[in-house]
């Protein structure tokens, strides 16, 4: 049995390594190889995980929704060829598996890109939805008010927000089964008669597993606060910079009880640049090199790199201008600052729908001299923390969903 994965991006990379993991250990597992869209797949290798065809990181990071002017650049950096290409491996792939007559399936992870590709390979395939949610459009209480009546027009007026066209992708012979991200999603995709199914959120099955949140953990004395810049450079630099600002705002106007910045730094960053940036906001690198402090406040700051599961626990807050990072954070029951930045993924744009997509647990601060006086109020609202403790399991779903995942794959694989 053989297994191809399609992903487009850091954050589906991370998400369908932890379906791809759970494969593995299991007794009949198939050959899994893999071809990321987006970027060159450096976790997928170091996970030991054999990339076909040909892959390359584009000047946007695969954020040319965000920002229409990525794709210029993008097409310039040879996006077409690159397209082209892999969409003839997969072809290739395909066409290998059938003269081997062996059993295969093409998984999607990410959006309405890698779905296309395995519709193309003509082969059975099953499709992780991470990038879309119902959430975006509505909770469980109704629609979201949007500025402008054209917002989500379209997908209000087919309903859903994967949209006809999606659908009909979904609704192929060959698509086998479907994993949305969240149940609401799953609900609304079952309306139309797809084999979706809800098996939670492999955003979740962290390392280590989840422990329970203790939302009743008094925050009077103190507070530690994580601090999520990114993963991509060279726009994590420059949301760096834009937090280290926000940490001035709070070490002028914020109480002095002492404060612990957390700093989950993803492998692929510089981290000389981040240092710099520290020593110019007037953050002082103690004996240990991992950790710097303020001469003017009791607070201590500590880098780690790839050490976010440790950190997210441990943290009763973040400061974040990531994507999946804070997802998956808000998934621990936590609360999320987030400050606007200049993208191509962390735009204004994306922390509004990253708002509407997990609920009061997303506080948007859009002027940094709101910082201090955002945390302040938070803290002292014990009713809106327990009810951030609630939301954020609810929007995200619970852990072991790459375990069942792998399961129904390898049911799916077994019976063609």
């Amino acid at each position: 049995m053989r297994l191809l994965c399609l992903s487009n991006g850091h954050g589906e990379d991370t998400i369908a390594l932890q379906i791809l993991k759970a494969l593995r250990q299991l007794p009949n597992a198939p050959t899994i190889e893999v071809l990321p869209i987006v970027g060159e797949g450096h976790a997928y290798q170091k996970q030991g995980f054999s990339i076909i065809g040909t892959v390359k990181s584009m000047p946007s990071g695969g954020f040319i929704y965000m920002d229409r002017k990525q794709l210029a650049n993008d097409l310039q950096g040879g996006l077409l060829t690159l397209t082209l290409d892999q969409l003839k491996t997969v072809r290739q792939w395909s066409k290998d598996c059938k003269y081997n007559a062996e059993p295969a399936m093409v998984l999607a992870v990410g959006d309405i890109v890698p779905l296309l590709f395995a519709w193309q390979s003509g082969l059975n395939y099953s499709f992780i939805g991470t990038a879309k949610s119902e959430y975006y459009l509505r909770d469980e209480t109704g629609w979201h008010p949007r500025q402008s009546w054209w917002d989500d027009r379209l997908a209000r007026l087919t309903g859903g927000v994967y949209l006809p066209w999606e659908r009909w992708l979904m609704n192929r012979p060959n698509c086998k089964a479907i994993f949305p991200r969240d149940r609401i999603t799953t609900q609304t995709l079952t309306t139309f008669g797809l084999s979706a199914y809800d098996f939670g959120n492999p955003m979740m099955d962290l390392d280590p597993q989840p422990i329970a949140s203790d939302s009743s953990k008094s925050l009077s004395e103190s507070l530690t606060i994580l601090l999520l810049p990114g993963s991509r450079a060279p726009e994590a630099y420059r949301n760096w910079d834009v937090i280290l600002s926000g940490l001035q705002n709070l070490a002028e106007h914020f109480d002095p009880r002492p404060i612990k910045f957390l700093t989950a730094l993803s492998g692929d960053l510089d981290r000389s640049i981040i240092h710099n940036a520290l020593i110019q906001n007037n953050w002082k690198q103690t004996d240990n090199t991992d950790h710097y402090s303020r001469p003017d406040r009791p607070h201590g700051l500590t880098l780690g790199m790839a050490k976010f599961s440790e950190y997210a626990y441990a943290s009763d807050l973040a400061i974040a201008m990531a994507g999946t990072a804070t997802e998956q954070f808000i998934g621990l029951g936590k609360p999320a600052i987030t400050l606007p930045g200049q993208g191509p993924q962390f735009t204004p744009t994306f922390a509004e729908a990253q708002t509407r997509l997990l609920g009061r647990s997303i506080i948007y601060v859009k002027e940094m001299n709101q910082l201090a006086s955002t945390l302040r109020q938070l803290l002292q609202d014990s009713e809106q923390l327990t009810a951030i403790a609630h939301n954020g399991p609810q929007r995200m779903g619970k852990c072991g969903a790459a375990d069942r995942i792998a399961h129904k794959l390898i049911q799916i694989l077994s019976n063609p």
